[in-house]
């Protein structure tokens, strides 16, 4: 497991990366963190719902519910268009963090 303080500011762009493809529900997104990270990311519901709430607040998503017969109503969320944005601005920023980061990591030792 990572730490928390390392999660928590790649959460949002963990999700506005799901959310991309398609409209997906909480318990979804949570679900593919895990997977795709090999277990190593886990969202608590207490967790992931508040951050849910916060994108959709900033407008960079938004939910509707979803009734099918036979399930239980689920809210399903999509990226809007200033979350597309925001996530092919932050997608720039990550890659060069990393960039920076693997430099001082990888880099000769004076």
């Amino acid at each position: 497991m990572f730490s928390r303080e390392l999660k928590k500011g790649s959460t949002e762009l963990l999700i506005l990366a799901l959310l991309e493809p398609r409209p997906r529900h909480g318990y979804e997104l949570g679900k593919l963190i895990e997977t795709r990270s090999g277990g190593r990311l886990r969202l608590r519901v207490g967790s992931l719902y508040p951050i849910l709430c916060r994108l959709e607040e900033r407008s960079l998503i938004t939910g509707r519910w979803v009734e099918k017969p036979g399930e239980r109503r689920r809210r399903f969320y999509r990226l809007t268009a200033k979350g597309r944005h925001m996530l092919a601005e932050q997608r720039g920023v990550w890659q060069e963090f990393i960039g920076a980061v693997n430099q001082i990591l990888g880099g000769e030792h004076a």
